[in-house]
């Protein structure tokens, strides 16, 4: 849920492109002061990695890695580090994919509560068939 989070309340974080050399350092014989702007935010993902192999069988595990590519080229002249042609780097955010895997996450974690409310209840049960 907090990679998705992010990707949503970053989506309009934008930034130079990189190739636009917006941010890069003043050369010789200027006033030593160059504008420097942060880039555009990097939207990450999750993935789900089957633990079907090692010593413990079964089960996944979630890793976090980013998207590629990690921008797209947006217009927005008005932007103080657009470049000549007036484009900007937008992260590559996918807001219908984003709020898929929100409610993806919702009902994981709710499956999952089930399960361990299950195992409780059947322990519960065990115990009370031995005494």
């Amino acid at each position: 849920m907090n990679v998705a989070a992010s990707n949503i309340a970053n989506v309009q974080t934008t930034g130079p492109l990189p190739a636009s050399g917006a941010s890069t350092s003043a050369g010789a014989g200027s006033s030593g002061i160059a504008p420097t702007f942060p880039a555009a935010y990097v939207p990450l993902r999750v993935d789900q990695v089957s633990q079907s192999s090692g010593s413990t069988p079964g089960g996944t595990i979630a890793t976090v890695s980013t998207v590629s590519p990690s921008y797209i080229a947006q217009s927005d002249p008005s932007a103080p580090f657009a470049n000549q042609d007036g484009l900007v780097a937008a992260p590559n955010v996918d807001l219908a994919s984003e709020f898929v895997e929100l409610a993806t996450a919702k009902y994981s974690f709710i499956a999952n509560a089930k399960v361990i409310q299950a195992y409780s209840e059947t322990t519960d049960s065990l115990l009370d068939i031995k005494t």
